[in-house]
């Protein structure tokens, strides 16, 4: 076996390594994990910056005191930074907050009273709908006045043509007007966006409850519940029968049906032609979120009305930028309204427009190599003793609806979650791999997917029946497969056996 390339990386490690704008960090042993969601004192001396809506930056916290001494707010306040003034309306707006002192800065700030349950809805609030503040705002704000003595060294593109940059690549790849695309900071925002605008169009047609199709990201379901006091989950995707027989009652009143193609993490894909039909014969709206699927392994185009796509994850593959993107397709009649869509979503800072910019060049490049060696792993992982279970884009309860949405036979999605025969603690600390969240990146990045995603229902006997409920296994490794040497990937996954 040849000398490994993959050492290990300290806890509290930004994951790029050495980059303050790094959405990931190092978690390498289990016990960091659940320390994490403990948040105990000893790794939160550790962990200092994380994926950022659920972390504040270091550079927002510097921030954030500076604007409580710069406007003199009492102490009973907290200072609480946001992206936009549009923003701080929609906070504002739904929590009945109204800020005593006049902030007069180029981002959005409220000030909510310490010591109160409205502080955590709020923080939780911005952390759904991805109203965070960037982090390359806050450093060059600091660097302007004297509290930075440097900025982060990065790569850019030209301010000038950025924003053109990606949306180019991303009409390019969906084949879409640019028109119909629009960024937003995070994911989440373009979510948020989507189904904010789609609440009051339908409403005026008695379509007021949202489906929720799988299991989907915790965060996506939690904007679900913010804005629709109606809605329902399926969680087999399998089982479109059961969905049909729902929509023969209450089909009118269906206002749009979500889901991941395919799902995070356990990679099941939906036989989204007879979805569509259904979507079809009660109008209904059907919202994708395409970033597993990214726009050059799978068509989308025939199924979708409204497409979201974290740019963060693989069309960064640095894991340096928080963005998003909405996108409308030019097939459904709902791009006929996009503003309504549009108007919800906030502009992202430019520096970060100009990073990804830099990075998106090389998006389909990216995607082609990261399939392949997802390919040769799974095969590596089909013959491994260790392994247990294997859940990749072509198993074979769902490879027949992955396969009719593929680009070509060798567009497998980037990301295989795993369960060991071995103990799980034991493998993941041994392992070498960047561990940490997010995916897409350029690097092999592994996560204990349950463990960061649903501690919560880890730690309680209910929690666990429901887990068991929806198929989603406590010990699962769920791996974005890198842009490394395939063998080396391979290698570092034989430590296991030694």
């Amino acid at each position: 076996m040849n000398k490994p390339i993959f050492t290990h990386i300290p806890c509290g490690q930004t994951l790029p390594i050495n980059n303050i704008h790094a959405v990931s960090v190092s978690m390498p042993n289990l016990q960091d994990v659940i320390d994490y969601e403990e948040q105990t004192p000893e790794i939160l001396e550790k962990i200092k910056s994380a994926y950022p809506r659920f972390v504040m930056h270091p550079y927002l916290k510097l921030l954030a005191s500076h604007i409580k001494e710069k406007y003199k707010v009492s102490n009973s306040y907290e200072v609480v930074l946001l992206s936009s003034q549009k923003a701080v309306d929609v906070v504002s707006s739904k929590y009945f907050i109204h800020n005593k002192i006049e902030i007069d800065e180029p981002f959005g700030v409220i000030l909510v009273q310490n010591g109160t349950t409205q502080l955590q809805k709020v923080l939780k609030f911005i952390q759904h709908v991805g109203y965070n503040l960037s982090s390359r705002l806050a450093q060059d704000y600091l660097f302007e006045i004297g509290l930075l003595d440097t900025i982060h060294q990065e790569e850019l593109a030209d301010k000038n043509i950025a924003k053109n940059i990606v949306i180019e690549e991303l009409a390019k790849a969906y084949k879409q007007p640019k028109q119909n695309i629009y960024l937003a900071p995070s994911g989440m925002n373009a979510v948020y966006c989507a189904l904010k605008g789609l609440k009051p169009i339908q409403e005026r047609n008695g379509k007021n409850k949202l489906i929720q199709l799988g299991w989907l990201y915790l965060d996506t379901m939690n904007i679900v519940e913010h804005y629709f006091d109606e809605n329902k989950i399926f969680y087999d995707i399998n089982n479109l029968d059961l969905l049909e027989e729902y929509l023969k009652i209450e089909g009118h009143t269906i206002s749009a049906i979500i889901t991941e193609i395919p799902t995070n993490p356990l990679l099941q894909t939906v036989d989204l032609v007879r979805l569509k039909e259904l979507c079809l014969k009660y109008n209904i709206v059907l919202v994708i979120d395409a970033t597993f699927a990214t726009p050059y392994n799978l068509d989308l185009k025939p199924y979708a009305d409204i497409y979201i796509e974290s740019l963060t994850k693989f069309a960064s593959g640095y894991a340096d930028v928080l963005m998003g993107a909405l996108i409308l397709n030019e097939n459904s009649k709902i791009s006929m309204i996009s503003q309504e869509f549009f108007k919800h979503a906030d502009e992202p800072y430019i520096k970060d427009i100009q990073r990804l910019a830099f990075q998106i060049k090389d998006y389909e490049k990216r995607m082609k190599v990261i399939s392949k060696n997802t390919k040769l792993l799974v095969e590596y992982f089909k013959k491994a003793s260790f392994i247990d279970e294997i859940f990749y884009c072509l198993n074979p309860k769902y490879a027949s609806n992955y396969q009719k949405l593929m680009i070509d036979e060798n567009c497998l999605t980037g990301i295989i979650s795993v369960t060991f025969k071995k103990d799980f603690k034991e493998v993941y600390d041994k392992l070498n791999f960047p561990k940490g969240p997010s995916l897409g990146t350029e690097f092999t990045l592994l996560m204990p997917y349950t463990y960061l995603a649903h501690y919560d229902l880890i730690m309680s006997k209910e929690g666990n029946k429901f887990l068991e409920k929806i198929g989603l296994p406590i010990n699962l490794l769920r791996i974005s497969v890198g842009y490394e040497n395939i063998n080396d990937i391979i290698d570092e996954f034989e430590r296991v056996n030694i």
